[in-house]
């Protein structure tokens, strides 16, 4: 079992090391810095478990570091040290969250029973964060609603992969909802009680994203006041969910690489590397292979990351989810208090929405439904309320879908044929009507054929 970590802070050594080797002697691992500035640096880069500091120091004082250990990491707690008779100062370490304050001179036994109470009850509060971390991970799995053909095999797929410990590339358009499925495979993977630490690539610029990712060195760059562990170093143990992967810069896929293939981290600014334990799972709605073509994407970042394949299907392919979709989504703004007269749809509106075929896939579902909670001007939404919220329709080219699908004309009238019959509930007279052939048509076509 790890031992637990403690710093100890003092500008005087001798006190330090005094309570160093007392803790050192109950198991704990312990070590020291001189000064509040050596302090933060020191717990930026070596997170401790618990934190021991003197209140009056030079520069950076025992409140500065309490406030940036809790800055960094709210769980860690804090105990500090203070002259006899600084009420004033205590009391206003304690309101800044401080756990409790031990007044010079103190009995070495004060001082352990503290810091092992602090200890006890961070490690009790962690563990009630990772079961409701666990328990909101595995929530999020569960909504992967729809039970067509497509999503039982999405979520086989994901069984599968979350048991593995390698990479996954996660494909699918914008919207199909990658993220939740990432979340899937990490609270069914041997991780789920470890961190879940998800990161856009296209959404920082490149000196931003790169710190976020690696960390980065006190005084690195313009404005590194302090050092930052990283991201990676935040996901230890658990998964990185890397959105968006086709975007990253190139100067960076290297370094990625780097991580992934060493498992050592190096922040910005940094001559010093830290081992870490993650799993990756990336995502894209862009074709790496073409990028990888163009000199966009390394090659060798591609293969190192589409170890595991896991495409999501866009819901133009899941069209009976769509109904359940909407319900779900309906239920879950009224749930969050938007106020609303709607409680369902007409038929006519849900015949609708089923036939679409929505480029943006579930989200762009999911912001219609809220739309439409909003500015419903009945109980059951109507067809034109829907149209309405969709917007003005945008000319599209149908064709070109299906032309890089390479379907048959087969396929083509069977596909087409179906779609009507969903709208239509199946009635094969009122799809006989739209499609302009006889019924006997389409009641001839579900027959065996010999």
């Amino acid at each position: 079992m790890r031992r637990m970590r403690a710093l100890v802070v003092d500008d005087v050594i001798d006190v330090a090391q005094t309570v160093a080797n007392e803790l050192d002697a109950a198991g704990f691992e312990t070590e020291i810095a001189g000064s509040g500035t050596a302090a933060l640096d020191r717990f930026a880069s070596e997170p401790a478990d618990v934190v021991v500091t003197d209140l009056r120091m030079k520069n950076v004082d025992g409140l500065d570091v309490l406030r940036g250990v809790k800055r960094n990491d709210p769980s860690v707690p804090v105990l500090v040290m203070t002259a006899f008779g600084d009420v004033d100062s205590a009391v206003e370490a304690m309101q800044s969250g401080a756990f409790h304050y031990l007044t010079k001179p103190f009995a070495m036994e004060t001082m352990l029973a503290l810091v092992e109470r602090a200890c006890r009850e961070r490690m009790l509060t962690r563990e009630n964060a990772q079961l409701r971390n666990a328990l909101h991970e595995n929530a999020s799995a569960r909504r992967l609603l729809g039970k067509s053909a497509p999503m039982q095999k999405l979520r086989a797929l994901i069984e599968r992969v979350a048991g593995a410990s390698s990479s996954v590339l996660i494909s699918g358009e914008t919207g199909t909802g990658k993220e939740l499925v990432a979340l899937a495979i990490h609270a069914d993977s041997p991780r789920a009680d470890k961190p879940f630490v998800a990161v856009n690539c296209a959404a920082l610029p490149e000196y931003l994203l790169e710190s976020e990712l690696f960390g980065h060195a006190r005084g690195a760059f313009t404005g590194a006041s302090q050092s930052r562990r990283g991201l990676f170093v935040e996901a230890d143990g658990g998964t990185i969910f890397l959105d968006e992967i086709g975007d990253l810069p190139l100067a960076l896929q290297g370094k990625l690489l780097r991580v992934l293939q060493s498992g050592e981290v190096r922040p910005v600014g940094s001559e010093q590397s830290r081992t870490v334990d993650v799993r990756c799972v990336a995502a894209t709605h862009k074709d790496l292979t073409e990028l990888v073509a163009k000199g966009l994407f390394r090659e060798d970042l591609f293969f190192r990351l589409d170890v595991l394949r896991v495409p999501v299907p866009p819901l133009r392919e899941r069209a009976e989810d769509v109904l359940a979709l909407a319900d779900h989504f309906l239920k879950k703004s009224l749930a969050a208090g938007t106020r609303s007269i709607m409680i369902g749809f007409e038929p006519e509106a849900l015949d609708f929405l089923a036939a679409r075929d929505w480029p943006g896939n579930v989200r762009q579902l999911e912001n219609l439904i809220e739309r439409l909670v909003v500015t419903a001007a009945a109980p059951l939404a109507r067809l034109g309320d829907v149209k309405a919220a969709l917007g003005p329709a945008r000319e599209t080219d149908v064709i070109a879908p299906l032309v890089q699908q390479r379907l048959t004309l087969q396929e083509l009238e069977t596909r087409y044929i179906d779609g009507i019959l969903r709208t239509v509930d199946g009635s094969r007279p009122k799809a006989a009507e739209i499609l302009g052939v006889d019924p006997s048509t389409l009641y001839r076509r579900d027959k065996p054929r010999r």
